[in-house]
């Protein structure tokens, strides 16, 4: 007797370790498993009862043991699918981020070179227009002599010697230093004309005339800003920081 009890012991399969069907999955099994066999559909309430009570696998009627596994291991597939899916949907979410990064990496890079290309050809229209311009204006020797000149004389020939782009800059300093008058002379320093160079002899690098012909002054002028400072406008700004040139 002792023999048979402890074989029996031995038999009876623990199914604490198997993951055991929920009462509600062994029913919906149950049923499904009773219709496809032909058989009689036993009672919710029994296959609730007797999966809640088992504890062992040998507990459970021999009837309903396949339909507890068949649970157990629908749970474990079901279980197994949605980690699949987690894992799926990770997968895709950090493609999707992979690729939205690319595209604004790209995005960026596309602005930056059409930007650069912008700037460029500004630039290069820039100083297409500038070159036109130089191009466009007479020189000092081009002017008739006269024994004296007005101010909207001399105006008038600066406009047409300094480039376009550049004549308000050129007109800002002369303001400030002559008043366009080109006979402006600075007795305590020596300064004269409409540049106010120093001393005024210097201008007659640009012509012997340069006393009383404003068109040499302004020749002279201009090449000194285009020298030193790259333009009229360069000399210009350094002008307003300095009030000097």
């Amino acid at each position: 007797m002792r023999t048979t009890l402890e074989g029996n012991r031995v038999s009876r399969i623990s199914v604490r370790g198997f993951a055991v069907a929920s009462a509600t999955a062994v029913t919906t099994v149950g049923a499904v498993v009773g219709v496809a066999s032909g058989g009689a559909q036993q009672p919710a309430n029994d296959f609730e009862a007797a999966a809640g009570e088992a504890t062992l696998l040998a507990d459970i009627p021999a009837g309903q043991q396949a339909q507890v596994q068949t649970a157990s291991l629908a749970q474990q597939a079901a279980a197994q699918s949605i980690a699949a899916d987690a894992v799926t949907k990770k997968a895709v979410e950090e493609a999707a981020r992979k690729a939205a990064a690319e595209a604004a990496t790209e995005k960026k890079a596309a602005a930056e070179k059409a930007a650069e290309q912008a700037e460029r050809e500004a630039k290069e229209r820039k100083e297409a227009e500038e070159k036109a311009s130089r191009s466009e204006t007479r020189d000092a020797t081009s002017f008739a002599t006269q024994s004296s000149y007005t101010v909207a004389q001399v105006q008038a020939m600066a406009r047409q010697m300094v480039p376009a782009d550049q004549f308000q800059c050129f007109s800002n300093i002369v303001n400030h230093e002559s008043t366009w008058n080109y006979r402006a002379s600075n007795p305590s320093s020596g300064a004269y004309g409409l540049v106010q160079a120093l001393p005024g002899s210097k201008m007659a690098s640009a012509g012997a005339d340069w006393q009383t012909n404003p068109a040499t002054q302004i020749k002279w002028g201009l090449n000194y800003m285009d020298q030193r400072y790259g333009s009229p406008c360069g000399a210009w700004s350094f002008w307003q920081a300095n009030n000097w040139y």
